[in-house]
């Protein structure tokens, strides 16, 4: 054999200087394929850009920055295109099957050494999986069975109204409001779910580190959606996964626990309450039909409905009895809300100025390639739009995308109001849209009449607070005081306007 020695190459090195060069070609065909797309060039042969974006939790305004000075069409990896002209929402995102999702949603799923990854309904890749998990509780989350849960919704408003009066009012301290909004919204859906709430309201705090636990699997996962093979290595191996769950440093391995027990001690109570002749029926939650719907579809995986209650934990993420009367108003009922113009204009701008997943949506081209805002992108191109950056585009939403003004949402005609509900990107578009998007809504609706006809909030810094983009968008620095609102001044002064003539 050839050596060193005698000024010859080894076959190591023969085989090394070989998979280098195929190596440097793989690179160079990855980065002519996009070459005529513009954007930074290190983001054009390597993702290190877009991991160092996603770790320091603002890869949103470095998205809107790159967009700004190279176009609408903007080349943010080697295979990774992203867009910010809402035109182009009906062709990434269609109706029709033939664009499936990127790789970025498999780092999204949670994993266990005994099953793998566990697929949910939004992070699902495969058109076939994803129809076969989501066709069947789909009709649970359309707005009239959403609907359905008003009642459960207001005993979580009753709980909110007695914290807020014994801790804020009674005693003029101030409070985070983001947090208590997070523990309103995640104690909804533990009514919904579990038909008993997780205790965030009537406790003050995140309990049993629920809420950590959800943001802290946002974030573990974050940096692994912009460079996806690296997922596997460090976190997705069985020998990895027991080291950290013996660490106890697997969120979703804690979130699934949870879901884990809540179906085992449903099934145990169904089975107690059939024994039992004398105990009422109570009204379903989602945890009640998840199990009917899982019992009467045997070709459903058998992780289907942990999956779904995963899902249900995430996305909000005992009962309080009679529900408590106010003072003032009384809850307001679905029927007063659903048709308010302005505050439904208030929802959109909110959706539209702080959405809650700021990274692109990865969809990936089809067979054939496609023309995107008039640049082609070959077949097996990820391509997305971030909604925090779509839904800042000047040319549909105007020259003042930065503010804050609803009003927006009521001006011209109805044509171009259906252009702008159709330009949000908050709640993703096409076929696959959100799945809970109505529960969301129907909780703003609820919520926010309640507070502020009941109270009047003060921002004690009108600063503007802190947004950790983790994929999931998580704000800090709300601080608010509180007190109750004279009966009827916010109605009698209506259709005035402050000094300033807003």
């Amino acid at each position: 054999m050839l050596s060193l020695e005698n000024g010859s190459s080894s076959p190591q090195q023969l085989q090394d200087g070989l998979t280098l060069i195929l190596g440097l070609l793989k690179l160079a065909r990855t980065w002519w394929l996009l070459r005529h797309i513009p954007g930074p060039f290190l983001a054009s042969i390597s993702n290190l850009p877009r991991v160092w974006w996603q770790i320091t939790g603002r890869a949103h305004l470095y998205h809107q920055a790159a967009h700004a000075k190279y176009g609408d069409v903007v080349r943010i990896g080697p295979r990774m295109v992203s867009f910010s002209n809402p035109e182009a929402i009906p062709t990434v995102y269609p109706v029709r099957p033939g664009f499936p999702k990127g790789d970025l949603y498999s780092a999204l799923r949670p994993y266990t050494s005994e099953r793998g990854p566990i697929y949910l309904v939004f992070n699902t890749q495969d058109e076939s999986m994803h129809k076969l998990i989501k066709s069947p509780i789909a009709p649970l989350f359309s707005l009239s069975s959403v609907v359905q849960f008003e009642g459960l919704v207001d005993e979580v408003l009753a709980v909110l109204s007695k914290q807020l009066d014994e801790r804020f009012v009674a005693t003029g301290e101030t409070f985070d409001c983001a947090d208590w909004l997070h523990f309103f919204a995640f104690d909804v859906m533990g009514t919904l779910s579990f038909s008993k709430q997780y205790g965030a309201l009537e406790q003050g705090r995140d309990v049993n580190g629920m809420l950590s636990e959800v943001y802290r699997f946002f974030r573990l996962a974050a940096p692994m959606t912009q460079i996806t093979w690296l997922d596997p290595i460090l976190y997705k191996n069985r020998l990895v996964h027991t080291l950290r769950k013996l660490q106890k440093k697997t969120p979703s391995m804690s979130i699934l626990d949870f879901a884990s027990r809540a179906i085992k001690e449903r099934i145990a109570k169904e089975d107690n309450d059939k024994e039992d002749a004398d105990i009422p029926p109570r009204k379903k939650d989602f945890l009640d039909r998840f199990l009917e719907i899982h019992r009467q579809s045997p070709k459903l995986p058998p992780w289907a409905s942990t999956a779904w209650t995963f899902s249900n934990i995430i996305a909000g993420s005992d009962s309080v009895g009679t529900v408590m009367k106010t003072a003032m108003w009384p809850y307001p009922l679905w029927e007063q809300v659903r048709d308010l113009p302005f505050l439904d204009a208030c929802i959109q701008e909110a959706a539209r100025v702080h959405p809650p997943f700021a990274l692109p949506f990865e969809r990936v081209t089809p067979r054939g390639g496609v023309t995107v805002l008039g640049h082609y992108l070959p077949e097996g191109t990820n391509v997305g739009g971030n909604a925090y950056v779509v839904n800042r585009h000047e040319g549909t939403f105007g020259p003042d995308v930065e503010a804050w003004r609803p009003e927006r949402w009521l001006e011209g005609d109805e044509s171009h109001r259906k252009t702008l509900e159709k330009s949000l990107l908050t709640f993703g578009a096409g076929r696959r849209v959100c799945l809970g998007k109505q529960i969301g809504i129907v909780e703003l609706k609820k919520l926010l009449p309640f507070l502020f006809v009941n109270y009047e909030i003060q921002l004690v810094k009108p600063l503007p607070f802190k947004w950790e983009n983790c994929f999931f968008s998580k704000h800090r620095g709300f601080t608010c005081r509180i007190k109750r609102r004279e009966q009827g001044k916010l109605i009698k002064g209506a259709d005035t306007k402050d000094d300033e003539g807003h």
